[in-house]
């Protein structure tokens, strides 16, 4: 909003220099983006004013908000002692003999008023279109002009009817129809949706509701008499319709954020005036003011309890009283506190909440003293996944990761590498995304973190080991997860130690580390997933449920990420709300440290080379449990070696696997030992065909 200083002067008498009244201002909650000196000590302020505030898109709005800060009187519009800053009497009828107005989609316009004007031949004033260019509006005719002074300075938007051009002398405020088309004031050609409202003659479409006129209305040189269109829009069908055409304008950037549906009367006498006062025209007859269902203030109840509890400070009553009154609040006293009445223009004051802020601003943050607020009442205890999230980093950085965020949107393209055909009914698309590479919920944390992985291999980084904590989404909802990428070598290099590339193993060892961590008994067990190497892929598994996957990304995806194709990318991704359900309590206990000797034994097999080893180790630990107390417990099982060739059948393995038996109140003799021994391989034998070396 570009403020130009003697305008705002017409309002309210401040005599502060630019800068300082940009400066509160700034203060108060509107950033300052330039200030631009003129001509005569005169100044332009340009302020970003927030969407919450379409009040202070106009020089009223912030003549206000200068009145309040010095405080100063407001002068109305009705108040002005100079002719040309005054409204014009306006009577309203239902009827005129001169336009229709038919009112047929009162949800989408609740208000509408129109009043008939026959135009004089002539020229903008010098000083109209002096105050235009430096609000940022380029003058273009007597009509024109008159409508945006109003813009500007009541922040109403309004448009002006070629009357003559209008067929049947009519105006109709409906949606459009099927497949209507407009050509607007741009002179593009555009096709309109039923749930756009225009409006329209007795035969076509003539403006778009709230963003733009038509060509086929324009107000020309030779316009004899025109139609005055001042009303309130519904919000969100002008803010729906400008982005769907594309299109942006100073009316539809007002009318979204919500203008007063009690000023279109106001700004009407106002255009009248100022037409008047130009001698571009005259008003004729009555204006039509349709408004159903009118509107009136707001009630709100502020209480001084409540006020001074927000703020962290007592503001006198005095103070309360003079900031909203001055805001153009109506404000009674009530036992509590205050009883307040919004006004319309007002369209942020909502709550008592609001009503607060308004004070705070005005009566000055910078007076807040530093303080504790007081606790009500007891916190609420954290969320139990925070702990969680804390022992994952943890246990992440302590094997070599560094921690990643990525964006929570992506796109299609680079999910549908990570997701099977048959699970993309799953995903979720953005509705509006702001580009193509943001146009879906992330399913899974891998696109990002394999793209992090790309990005580091591109810019030389050989070894790269990330991990993310974050939300995925489908259709069935969000999911907490973790995800881990990995490539390069495992340890650093050293002239003692043999370089080599991270492996599987690798990988399923950090995730076993993790699921120890947490407290979850997990198992792996072997998947085809569409974008890991087969065969290089496991399924992390608790109790009945997969809870995450883990493998190597194929070559085809890695390529198509932006890494190497001859990279190496190790991934795993586990649902920690599933692994949380999961997890058993984290009770400290202590116990003593074993009296008696363990008993190794080193058990040769010959099995079958796709049998997973986890299987053989899950045989084990079953036969060892069910063999009761009398048997030598088991305590350990680990593989150390795997063989094929020489003497090893074609699809087959030698397996070398150490069981280690210990008790806790006894030393094993060799035949507790040898009898559970005998009792596993048994097992093996009877449930793999396993041979033994």
């Amino acid at each position: 909003m570009r403020l130009l200083l003697s305008w705002v002067r017409d309002f309210v008498d401040v005599t502060a220099p630019a800068p300082e009244i940009a400066e509160k201002l700034a203060l108060r909650g509107f950033e300052v983006a330039e200030i631009e000196p003129l001509a005569g000590g005169d100044a332009v302020i340009d302020f970003e004013v927030t969407a919450n505030r379409p009040d202070c898109l106009s020089v009223v709005g912030f003549a206000r908000e200068i009145a309040t800060l010095y405080d100063l009187p407001l002068r109305q519009l009705s108040q002005q002692p100079d002719a040309r800053l005054a409204i014009a009497p306006l009577t309203t009828a239902a009827h005129s003999d001169r336009l229709e107005v038919t009112l047929e989609d009162p949800d989408l316009c609740p208000r509408y008023a129109a009043a008939v004007a026959d135009v004089t031949a002539t020229a903008s004033p010098a000083w109209m279109r002096d105050r235009l260019q430096a609000a940022g509006i380029r003058p273009i005719s007597p009509i024109v002009d008159v409508t945006n002074y109003v813009l500007v300075e009541l922040g109403h938007p309004m448009h002006a009817f070629d009357l003559a051009r209008l067929g049947g002398a009519a105006l109709k405020i409906r949606r459009a129809r099927p497949g209507e088309t407009l050509t607007t004031l741009d002179g593009i050609a555009r096709t309109l949706d039923p749930d756009m409202l225009v409006i329209a003659d007795e035969k076509r479409a003539q403006a778009v509701a709230g963003v733009m006129g038509g060509a086929d209305s324009e107000v020309s040189a030779s316009t004899r008499a025109v139609a005055f269109e001042s009303a309130y829009f519904k919000p969100a069908s002008v803010r729906r319709t400008s982005k769907k055409l594309g299109l942006k304008t100073e009316a539809s950037t007002r009318f979204e954020r919500g203008t007063d549906i009690n000023a279109p009367v106001i700004a009407l006498q106002r255009a009248v005036a100022l037409m008047a006062q130009i001698g571009a025209g005259r008003v004729s007859g009555p204006a039509i003011d349709r408004y159903p269902a009118p509107r009136g203030s707001k009630p709100l109840r502020l209480r001084r309890e409540r006020l001074a509890m927000l703020l962290g400070m007592t503001v006198p009553d005095r103070e309360v009283d003079r900031i909203l009154v001055s805001l153009g609040l109506t404000v009674t006293p009530a036992p509590e506190g205050w009883d307040v009445l919004a006004p319309t223009f007002r369209v942020d004051l909502l709550r008592e909440v609001d009503l607060i802020e308004e004070v705070g601003r005005h009566y000055g943050f910078d007076r807040l003293e530093p303080s504790f607020p007081p606790m009500a009442a007891s916190a609420a205890p954290p969320d139990a996944r925070l702990g969680c999230d804390r022992l994952v980093r943890r246990t992440l950085a302590a094997a070599g990761f560094s921690e990643a965020i990525t964006f929570a949107i992506t796109d299609s393209a680079a999910v549908s590498a990570f997701v099977a055909e048959h699970a993309s009914a799953a995903l979720v698309a953005v509705a509006n995304p702001l580009s193509a590479k943001f146009d879906m919920l992330r399913p899974t944390l891998l696109p990002g973190l394999v793209d992090a992985v790309a990005h580091n291999r591109r810019h030389g980084r050989r070894d790269v080991a990330l991990f993310e904590l974050g939300a995925t989404f489908t259709v069935e909802g969000e999911r907490h997860a973790v995800a881990l990428a990995w490539t390069g070598s495992p340890i650093p290099e050293h002239w003692s130690t043999p370089a080599r590339e991270v492996d599987f193993f690798d990988v399923k060892g950090v995730v076993e580390q993790l699921c120890q961590a947490i407290g979850v008994d997990a198992r792996l067990e072997r998947i085809r997933q569409v974008f890991l190497v087969d065969g290089q892929s496991a399924a992390v598994i608790a109790g009945d449920r997969r809870i995450g996957m883990v493998g190597q990304v194929t070559p085809d995806v890695v390529e198509r990420r932006g890494a190497p194709r001859a990279d190496k990318i190790y991934v795993a991704e586990l649902d920690l709300d599933a692994m949380a359900a999961r997890a058993r309590p984290h009770d400290v206990l202590v116990r003593a440290l074993p009296r008696y000797p363990t008993v190794v034994r080193d058990l040769s097999i010959v099995v079958s080379a796709t049998l997973p080893a986890e299987i053989i180790r899950g045989t084990i630990h079953a036969t060892a449990d069910a063999a009761g107390a009398d048997a030598a417990p088991l305590v350990s099982v680990a593989f150390f070696d795997r063989y094929q060739g020489k003497g090893v059948a074609d699809g087959s393995v030698s397996l070398s696997v150490r069981l280690t038996f210990q008790a806790p109140d006894r030393t094993l003799t060799d035949v507790e030992v040898q009898r559970a021994f005998d009792t596993i391989l048994a097992a093996l034998v009877r449930e793999h065909a396993a041979v033994q070396r």
